[in-house]
């Protein structure tokens, strides 16, 4: 988990945890424009019962980024009243006693009450989306936060790796992750740690190894929910160090980091 110290510094900008009105973006694709009306009509009709547990801090704002990609409605939660079995965050709830932990599993339910709590089997694009969500919390997590006995002392990206070698070829020939889907939760889920580095570890130089990268992150960081998640004052930090490094290289070592680390 983030560090708190430094939250109150954001206070003012940051708008996470706050309930989540139903004005974002719906990020389904273009082409299935009856699939997008039937989503965006049964947004109304869920249940206000979700219920997120976090804290800027944490991980808790990707979540916020997805539900408002999404347009589905949260209410913050009373940490005190936190029922995540370890006590951690981000942690949601439902009717009918449902509990969900781990930011991924967080972003594959809200997708499927989006989807009205429907599993699209045989639907490609949502297999994809599930699996970057799982990419993003299984191999990419690893990379980008180095730990020793549980606490991060650096990250994975000052140095070559071939998986952000083949993630770069990836978006050297698509915006996004699913190519031809537009923007999705797979995006919130890998773009969210990609950009955590970058608040964490101001002097990282990304982009002479992964210039397509550093073009996606920036996109990302761009979004109107992103900047609603997460605060304008983290998304100016981020918009103004992604371009930085594409500028001049990045070779800025006085940066000081928007959070702390895990």
């Amino acid at each position: 988990m983030l560090s708190l110290l430094i939250i109150a510094l954001f206070a003012s900008s940051v708008a996470s945890f706050s309930p989540i009105a139903t004005n974002g973006i719906n990020v389904h694709h273009p082409a299935a424009s009856t699939t997008s009306r039937r989503r965006q009509q049964s947004t109304s009709a869920l249940s206000m019962a979700l219920t997120l547990y976090g804290s800027p801090g944490s991980r808790s704002p990707l979540v916020n980024w997805a539900a408002y990609e999404l347009n589905v409605p949260l209410e913050a939660g009373d940490l005190s009243k936190n029922p995540h079995p370890f006590g951690q965050i981000p942690c949601l709830t439902d009717d009918g006693n449902v509990v969900v932990f781990e930011s991924g599993a967080i972003l594959n339910y809200l997708q499927s009450k989006a989807n009205n709590d429907k599993v699209l089997h045989g639907d490609a694009r949502a297999a994809a989306v599930t699996s970057w969500i799982a990419w993003a919390n299984a191999s990419l997590d690893p990379i980008c936060f180095l730990e020793n006995n549980g606490r991060v002392y650096d990250t994975g990206l000052r140095s070559p790796n071939k998986r952000i070698d083949k993630l770069n070829n990836l978006l050297s020939t698509s915006s996004y992750l699913v190519p031809d889907g537009g923007f999705s939760l797979a995006d919130v889920a890998v773009a969210s740690y990609l950009l955590y580095v970058v608040q964490f570890f101001p002097d990282i130089e990304l982009y002479s190894k992964w210039p397509h990268v550093v073009r996606y992150m920036k996109e990302c960081a761009g979004r109107e929910n992103y900047e609603k998640a997460f605060g304008s004052n983290v998304q100016k930090f981020l918009l103004s160090r992604l371009e930085e490094m594409e500028t001049v290289g990045g070779d800025n070592k006085k940066g000081k980091k928007v959070f702390g680390m895990f």
